[in-house]
């Protein structure tokens, strides 16, 4: 197992690698990486549809859904969440901050697109007819809660959500074989779900999902619009899994670990 200074001096190489990707690159890399986590999350609504209770289903979602995470990491995608400590190369400027700024955005666009190709594919194959119909249910409830969160409440919860993934991403560096990365990312992602914290890329497939299924399946969606996924959702969760992923975690293991 690597210590922690060497998790930081392997971040600090693989970081400052993602800024100097071709934009091309960039953007499909970020695509699949929004339809890995999109796939996690449409597995962990499965499983827990018929829980027997709120806290039954966190558990079990929080068993599955780090699949997404699992594939990104492994497999090799861009993730705007976990992309956010590539502040630690740019901070002992071994990358620039444009590099840092352009990767965001190309990312960001790219899991946008691959979350919702998953929900399109889903809501048209007509998986949510799982239970009788009780999934596609379940599916509008989520996107209208999370389309209604207050600002303060996404911010905040943004903020802890992206530490637990930033420390998955950071932690599965700590690994050279195949079973401790995934021991490693699995369990902060297993905590943020079992929490109810806010994920920007996994609600690009949870809002857009509820929007469809509602559109397709007939479910009522009172206070579920496309201004609630971006505007009262995604703005607060993202400004809060920046600061929770840039400054909380990489921030402070540069200053920990990096800076003379």
């Amino acid at each position: 197992m690597k210590s922690p200074a060497e998790i930081a001096s392997r971040y600090e190489a693989a970081g400052k690698g993602k800024t100097e990707l071709s934009s091309g690159k960039t953007f499909l890399l970020g695509i699949l990486a929004g339809a890995y986590i999109a796939l996690g999350g449409l597995g962990s609504q499965i499983a827990s549809c018929c829980a027997a209770d709120p806290s039954s289903a966190r558990v079990i979602s929080s068993v599955v859904f780090p699949i997404g995470l699992f594939m990104v990491l492994i497999g090799g995608a861009e993730l705007f969440t976990g992309n956010c400590l590539i502040i630690v190369p740019v901070l002992s400027g071994k990358a620039k901050l444009s590099g840092m700024l352009r990767n965001w955005l190309l990312v960001y666009l790219g899991n946008m697109v691959g979350g919702f190709i998953i929900a399109l594919i889903a809501t048209f194959s007509h998986i949510y007819s799982f239970d009788g119909g009780n999934l596609a249910t379940m599916v509008v409830n989520t996107a209208v809660t999370k389309a209604n969160i207050s600002f303060g409440d996404g911010f905040l919860r943004g903020i802890l959500c992206n530490v637990l993934v930033c420390l998955a991403v950071w932690c599965s560096f700590a690994a050279d074989e195949l079973a401790g990365k995934v021991l490693a990312l699995w369990l902060p992602v297993m905590l943020f779900i079992i929490c109810g914290f806010e994920h920007c890329v996994a609600n690009m497939y949870f809002i857009p999902a509820g929007l469809l299924t509602s559109a397709v399946y007939g479910v009522p969606a009172e206070g579920l619009s496309l201004f609630g996924f971006f505007v009262t959702n995604l703005i607060p969760v993202t400004l809060g899994n920046i600061i929770g992923g840039s400054l909380c975690v990489g921030a402070a293991y540069y200053v920990a670990y990096l800076k003379d």
